[in-house]
């Protein structure tokens, strides 16, 4: 990993020759480079914490003064509970995961002496550009050594030193290993966001990784696909056949066990038939989290008994913002063909959730709800790519090509099509006299 304040087009193409080697080294040599990182890392945390407690400092002044949102200030946060020990974690469990390079998907004799493997390849050159979350580097450079990727790096000024901490101590690492220097790095000169965007020619995919605003300029003003979402507006409807312990442990859960994550839900959708039986309980374990309710006329009007200060009238705008804090918008509806209709209308495309004991009416939800996930009782907190099984993520995309959803090492790899044959022409092939017919035989991978 390198520091570079290289102009964009030189990053940009030193990365791209970075990644024909990175691509060809053996797993072993990646897996050695990812004990390294975490090594390094595990040893210099308290320089870290110290780097990042300064951009805290500045970044809550920033946040007092209205310049900075108070979500991107929770994100910072690297010495939140179990946030560092998470990264560490997501390093080993990205390199005890199978190699995602060379697998072999397909495997086709097209005719005698003539087979095709479709075969998993890296992606090439990955550009990331993100705010805040300072574990993102660590995250990032991990899933881009195992899946063969380089990665240019490019993060927000309100984590500045948080982002030299780290990105020093892996590029000490990294030095001692197979990985070439310029295939993982951090970009340090200021406002050069649009003319690494311009990098088509050397860049082959770019994720972004922070708010709204952030990634419809960059979906905006670039020809490099992007990955990725800019809303996380998620939704959980409540049926009235759903068990009401689990179902407060579930929506508290999701609203409050970090309510700035893109995963944390921000609509609730109540079944009409269970305002008086489900929604009281739910509502008042809510407010013991200090959650503000925006509610309409009948879900207002079904928790009366609770404070003015945590139920406040809806407005048609609260059903299509993503919140991010302790605020939470309900709505009532008929059922499970409203809920779905309302969630296919206004949601984002992320992660939606039913509450149920009705397994049919849960399988309906999550065939019709058009979004990268859609559970059935359990917490929209759960879209996670170290929750996955993935090790860890470079974020979530609700895109409908290549990857949705948590993205982890199959998503940073394509495929590549490899014909192994004895000098066939297709002149020889088709209908007719002296013609050959293609045998098209699958064949076991």
């Amino acid at each position: 990993m390198s520091l570079t304040n290289a102009s964009p087009e030189a990053a940009a193409s030193a990365a791209r020759t970075a990644s024909f080697a990175l691509a060809t080294l053996p797993a072993s040599a990646r897996n050695a480079a990812l004990d390294a990182v975490h090594d390094a890392l595990a040893a210099a945390k308290e320089v870290i914490l110290a780097a990042n407690a300064r951009d805290l400092d500045l970044a809550r002044k920033a946040a007092a003064d209205g310049r900075l949102s108070h979500a991107l200030v929770s994100r910072l946060d690297l010495g939140k509970k179990g946030k560092w020990e998470d990264m560490l974690k997501g390093i080993l469990d990205v390199r005890d995961l199978d190699d995602p390079i060379g697998q072999v998907q397909l495997r086709t004799k097209l005719d005698d002496d003539l087979v095709m493997e479709r075969v998993s390849c890296p992606i090439g050159v990955l550009l990331i550009i993100f705010e805040a979350r300072p574990e993102v580097i660590a995250n990032i450079a991990s899933l881009a050594i195992k899946s063969g990727n380089a990665a240019i790096l490019k993060g927000g000024k309100e984590s500045t030193e948080s982002f030299v901490a780290i990105s020093q101590t892996i590029s000490a690492a990294l030095a001692n290993t197979a990985v070439p220097n310029s295939a993982i790095q951090l970009v340090t000169t200021r406002d050069v966001i649009a003319q690494l965007l311009a990098q088509d020619r050397y860049i082959d995919l770019v994720i972004p990784r922070g708010s709204n605003e952030l990634v419809r300029y960059i979906k905006d003003s670039t020809k490099i696909p992007v990955l990725g979402h800019a809303d996380g507006l998620c939704s959980i409807y409540l049926s009235a056949s759903a068990d009401q312990d689990k179902a407060v442990r579930a929506i508290v859960d999701s609203k409050t066990s970090y309510p700035a994550a893109c995963n944390s839900v921000e609509t609730l959708l109540v079944q009409h038939a269970a305002l008086d039986t489900l929604f009281p309980a739910v509502a008042a374990a809510l407010a013991e989290k200090e959650v503000t309710l925006r509610c309409d006329a009948a879900s207002k009007a079904a928790i009366a008994s609770l404070s003015n200060a945590t139920v406040q009238d809806a407005t048609p705008e609260d059903y299509d913002t993503e919140h991010l804090s302790l605020t939470l918008a309900v709505k009532t509806v008929s059922g499970i063909e409203d809920a779905i209709a309302h969630i296919n209308t206004h949601g984002s495309g992320h992660t939606d959730a039913i509450l149920t004991s009705d397994a049919s009416e849960a399988e309906r939800f999550m065939n019709e709800v058009d979004a990268a996930g859609v559970y059935w009782n359990a917490s929209t907190r759960l879209a996670d790519g170290m929750r996955y099984g993935f090790g860890t993520e470079v974020g979530i995309s609700t895109n409908k090509i290549h990857a949705r959803g948590p993205v982890g090492l199959e998503g940073l790899t394509i495929y590549k099509y490899k014909i192994r044959g004895d000098y066939q022409a297709t002149a020889n092939y088709g209908e007719g006299e002296g013609k050959r017919p293609w045998k098209h035989e699958r064949l076991p991978l």
